[in-house]
């Protein structure tokens, strides 16, 4: 994007700013209810103009000016000084100064806030508007606007008695008392507190965002009905339209700072009163100052309640803030449910299994056999062949066993803390009561994680103490010693580094369960006893085809035209993938393990979409009707009409969901491939119905993705890769 385009971009997200949206459609008709006084809304654009090119001239981050953060701050005060002041080359003077002071102000406040992760509302606005209202009156030549008092001359002078005609019939028309407020109270965030505007506000926020509508109406009623019950004058609210606190303290607290639900909108109704509170106190206060209250109570008890929840010792999944603020109540809430669902344990380590190829549980958590009490999140596993057996001949020799003798690999990364080698193995059947444990290696991952890995054959280990050994390394190898009747792995994690010492309950990071005639795909969870499992073993076919790496371009050919993909890496270091002809963008990580999207951006009708939803998530081993499946957000996927009604009760319940579903359909050569096919599904389900599926298969040789077939609604569309 050009730095006009972003420049008058940031013009534009001014106006909606003010409600925390970027929506360019909200953002227009704000500008049309900043208009319905000309020169008020001049003004306020007059405003914006200055204080993003000020913002532009000292070298401010464009994109932060292209959001609209420097303007509506700025946009404020020109349509409070638009609307009090006579038009004129005085109080435009005043109006440049003070939008650029305002802007100032607003850098200070994002450098001092900021530091606490805490926003600075609209108090620029009141700081610079209290300035000219208290600076001003000392200003002899520049008038007071008498707009406004003589209404029926400004609507004769503007068209006649039409106009006249139009108005009258207009008040005639019945809207309760409250609602009208309501209406008012809207208007006011733009110094426009009448019926019409409020109404247009109204709707542009319901276009934006039905669950910010919903809390537009639940904040200002639980102040209505709370001034009714404590007896306080009505008319505050009515007359004065300072009833746009509440609308924006319970938009703020119910759906934008924090993750929407039946939480939020529990402390939006709590806290309400509290606003009225600060309300009617500091009304008093400004009184004697002849200074409007303005926005103050909003931005008080909403950074008071954001700093308060950040002093908090545990974190809250139901009273939390959103990772990534998407500028919308909706997805906010869909891609923190997405994100909780599929990134649950992003923080813990990827713990692998400490062996090659597939091996059998015989004995998990709470085991039949010893895995009790303080010991009972723990692993045996040995190998077993196609005949359900352990060993070959007649089992009498540990080397008759399968996984007698076969390499035991670090699980992860670590310093090796303790080692026990030379303790024999047992002959079969018997048991060495004196050494439990048998052979052992404890490895240190971090000061309060470490593995353990035990009755290691005797000589067998690979590693001293005190060694660094990494993940997947061949540190020694299975055996039969210490309290073990028969050759097999003993693995546990445990918080201290002594050989035996209490388990820890700790996922497996990656890896599959071999089935029958299937496999299935799982990711941190403890292998249940019986299950056959292997860590997932990369093909380079796969692996080479989603190496994505920044610089990379990819170019298909696609419903005769020639689109182009460039891998890249933004400041943040997110790596994504993006469609300059469709301007989109999708998110994605990737490891030796796995390839997955982490989110997108951009046109639903883009080839980049529909690879999206085809490679959601890709494990990179060759596992024939393997079943992986994920979970989409529900805004990625669902139509519009569907959503719309999810938004609404999205913040209580969900009955829409996205499902990805994958398997590896077709290879060529299991040892030596050529060709891989996958086969893929993007599905959304109503009430646990499936409403609306799109599958893919996605052809991949030694070169890289060679094409992809898209089949939506009984028909077929091929994307395929030019390569040069």
């Amino acid at each position: 994007m050009g730095k006009i385009k972003q420049f008058f971009r940031g013009v534009v997200n001014s106006y909606s700013q003010i409600f925390f949206s970027n929506k360019i459609v909200f953002s227009l008709i704000l500008i049309g209810v900043s208009f319905f006084d000309i020169y008020s809304g001049l003004y306020g654009l007059i405003a914006v103009l200055v204080s993003n090119i000020t913002a532009l001239s000292l070298g401010f981050d464009l994109r932060r000016i292209a959001s609209g953060l420097y303007g509506f701050n700025s946009l404020l005060l020109g349509l409070g000084i638009g609307i009090h002041f006579d038009p004129g080359y005085l109080s435009l003077f005043v109006l440049v100064i003070s939008a650029i002071f305002t802007f100032f102000i607003s850098v200070v406040l994002e450098g001092y806030l900021g530091k606490y992760n805490l926003p600075f509302l609209s108090i620029p606005f009141l700081i610079g508007i209290w300035t000219v209202s208290l600076a001003t009156r000392e200003f002899e030549e520049l008038m007071i606007s008498e707009r406004g008092i003589f209404v029926y001359n400004e609507l004769y002078k503007t068209g006649g008695q039409s106009l006249i005609n139009l108005y009258e019939w207009w008040k005639e028309i019945y809207i309760p008392e409250s609602l009208k407020s309501y209406f008012m109270s809207l208007g006011a965030i733009f110094f426009q507190p009448n019926v019409l505007a409020g109404i247009l506000i109204a709707l542009g926020l319901l276009i934006y965002s039905r669950i910010a509508f919903m809390l537009s109406l639940i904040g200002f009623y639980a102040a209505y009905y709370f001034y009714i019950r404590m007896g306080v004058n009505i008319e505050q609210i009515a007359y004065s339209y300072i009833g746009f606190n509440y609308i924006l303290t319970a938009i703020a607290l119910g759906g934008f700072f924090l993750v929407p639900n039946k939480l939020t909108f529990m402390w939006t109704i709590l806290l309400v009163p509290v606003v009225a509170m600060i309300t009617i106190s500091s009304s008093y206060i400004f009184f004697k100052l002849h200074l409007p209250i303005y926005s103050l109570p909003f931005n008080a008890l909403v950074i008071i309640f954001l700093y308060v929840l950040k002093l908090r010792m545990t974190y809250s999944n139901r009273l939390s803030e959103p990772v990534v603020q998407h500028f919308s109540p909706e997805k906010n809430l869909y891609y923190h449910r997405n994100t909780f669902s599929r990134f649950k344990n992003a923080g813990k380590y990827p713990m692998k299994l400490p062996f090659m190829g597939i091996w059998r549980v015989t004995q998990g958590h709470n085991g039949d056999n010893t895995h009790k009490s303080d010991w009972r999140h723990a692993w045996d596993f040995e190998i077993f062949d196609n005949e359900n057996k352990q060993f070959q001949g007649e089992g009498n020799t540990v080397s008759d066993y399968y996984c007698y003798d076969k390499p035991v690999l670090a699980p992860l990364g670590g310093y090796v803390e303790e080692i026990i080698d030379e303790i024999p193995d047992n002959p079969v059947g018997e048991i060495n009561m004196n050494n439990n444990w048998g052979n052992t290696i404890v490895i240190r991952h971090t000061d309060f994680l470490f593995s353990q890995l035990s009755h290691l054959k005797p000589g067998s280990v690979k590693i001293k103490k005190g060694e660094y050994v990494k993940q997947g390394q061949n540190i020694a190898s299975a055996g039969n010693s210490g309290r073990s009747p028969f050759p097999h792995l003993h693995f546990q994690l445990q918080a201290t580094p002594y050989i035996g010492s209490k388990t820890l309950e700790y996922p497996v990071s990656n890896y599959i369960v071999k089935n029958a005639d299937t496999y299935d795909f799982q990711s941190y969870k403890n292998p249940s006893n019986g299950q056959d499992v292997t860590n997932i073993v990369p093909q380079k076919i796969l692996g080479n085809a989603f190496k994505m790496v920044p610089g990379k371009k990819m170019i298909f050919s696609y419903k005769g035209k020639t689109i182009e993909w460039e891998i890249a890496t933004d400041f943040y270091y997110n790596h994504y993938i993006y469609c300059a002809l469709t301007n989109s963008y999708a998110y994605f990580y990737s490891d030796d393990d796995l390839f997955f999207f982490k989110g997108f951006k951009g046109k639903k009708s883009s080839l980049l979409y529909h690879f999206y939803l085809a490679v959601y998530k890709i494990q990179k081993g060759f596992y024939r009707n393997i079943n992986l499946t994920d979970k989409y957000p529900v805004n990625v996927i669902g139509n519009k009409t569907i959503l719309a009604f999810q938004d609404i009760f999205a913040p209580f319940f969900m009955f829409t969901k996205g499902v990805y579903t994958m398997t590896d359909d077709f290879i060529d050569d299991e040892m030596w491939p050529s060709m891989i096919k996958l086969r893929s599904e993007a599905a959304l389900f109503l009430f646990g119905y499936k409403v609306k599926s799109v599958s893919y298969i996605i052809e991949i040789d030694n070169e890289g993705i060679k094409s992809i077939t898209i089949n939506e609604k009984n028909k077929n569309t091929l994307a395929t890769c030019i390569r040069s």
